[in-house]
């Protein structure tokens, strides 16, 4: 089999490097909620051309970061609080479902694959890779319902919250609770307890929110 071409992995290597880069620049507040993306400044800045930019701008608004606005240029996304709390309260409910069904639905391999997710957060990371990290964690419990619709409004609830998640694991006092958390998770999954994973799930995710709503309020942990 032949190897990759060369400039295929430097163009990802870069494309990772520019959505790194204009993460950054949002969750450290240098654009407000709403404010237009200068794509000039941030091609001048990273030293690309628009379409790279443009590419990178895509995987964050998949992220909940921007908006993208066809022939009127991407924007910061607003970030409502009251959207947020429905947000999470939704996502608990889901929650629930996932830990019923995938302690019961789960399948060798699903386990395995969630064990894995597991061991990797417990390794030092920074920020960004405990979220993808812990996004991992729980879409692979997901999977494990064998519910397809329920993937489905799970994987769309979890975009609209990636955003707040690195937000919030920008606090390492969280990030512990949060594995901590995952643990007793874990130890339902294991015991295939259903009601009791139900219940760990929706706990952790509203530990989760209100984490998240103290730091929008820009309280302390």
């Amino acid at each position: 089999m032949a190897a990759p071409a060369p400039n295929e992995a430097e163009t990802g290597t870069l494309h990772e490097q520019i959505v790194s880069k204009l993460r950054a620049v949002l969750l450290n507040g240098e654009l407000a909620d709403g404010a237009r993306i200068p794509e000039a400044q941030l091609c001048l800045r990273f030293g690309i051309s628009r379409t790279p930019l443009r590419e990178a701008l895509k995987v964050l608004a998949a992220e909940g970061f921007i908006e993208l606005r066809p022939n009127r240029g991407s924007i910061v996304a607003p970030i409502d609080p009251v959207e947020v709390g429905h947000l999470f309260e939704m996502k608990g409910a889901l929650e629930q479902m996932i830990g019923r069904l995938a302690a019961v639905r789960a399948t060798p391999e699903d386990a395995e694959r969630i064990e894995r997710a597991h061991a990797a957060l417990g390794r030092p990371a920074d920020p960004a890779a405990y979220t993808a990290l812990n996004q991992d964690f729980h879409r692979a419990l997901a999977v494990a319902t064998h519910n397809p619709v329920l993937l489905q409004s799970y994987d769309n609830l979890q975009k609209r919250v990636l955003r707040l998640r690195f937000v919030v694991n920008e606090n390492p006092q969280r990030v512990l609770e949060s594995f901590g958390e995952h643990e007793g998770i874990m130890v339902a999954f294991r015991a295939r307890a259903r009601l009791d994973l139900a219940e760990r799930l929706e706990e952790h995710n509203r530990l989760t929110g209100e984490a998240v709503m103290r730091t929008l309020k820009g309280e302390s942990a």
